[in-house]
């Protein structure tokens, strides 16, 4: 059995035997305001009286959009400043390191001394 959904937000179930069968329909949900909701965490918002109210319907027919099948989400996230950060975490890492090794070897130069 193999399955997906097609750009209204229905479940199409696909059979060994060629039979396809529409199982289920995704809803979809709108507020006038996107930037007026509120961020509970995780991923999740709660409308707001800025936001509007929360219109739940079909796709393409009660609330206007679409589902796009097999697409996944981009990423929020801005890579370049990601790998800025990382190296410059990398950078104090190896700062911190050559610190502990020089503390080292003036420790060592130390007891040496003594002797």
């Amino acid at each position: 059995m193999d399955y997906g959904f097609d750009q209204t937000g229905t479940l199409v179930l696909a059979f060994s035997n060629g039979e396809r069968m529409e199982a289920a329909q995704l809803a979809l949900g709108m507020v006038s305001n996107p930037d007026g909701l509120d961020v509970v965490g995780d991923g999740y918002y709660m409308s707001t009286v800025a936001s509007g109210d929360l219109r739940i319907g079909r796709a393409g027919s009660e609330v206007p959009g679409g589902i796009v099948a097999g697409a996944l989400e981009g990423s929020n996230v801005d890579l370049a400043e990601e790998f800025t950060d990382m190296i410059v975490a990398q950078r104090g890492y190896q700062a911190s390191a050559r610190i502990v090794t020089t503390s080292d070897e003036l420790l060592q130069e130390t007891v040496s001394l003594k002797r």
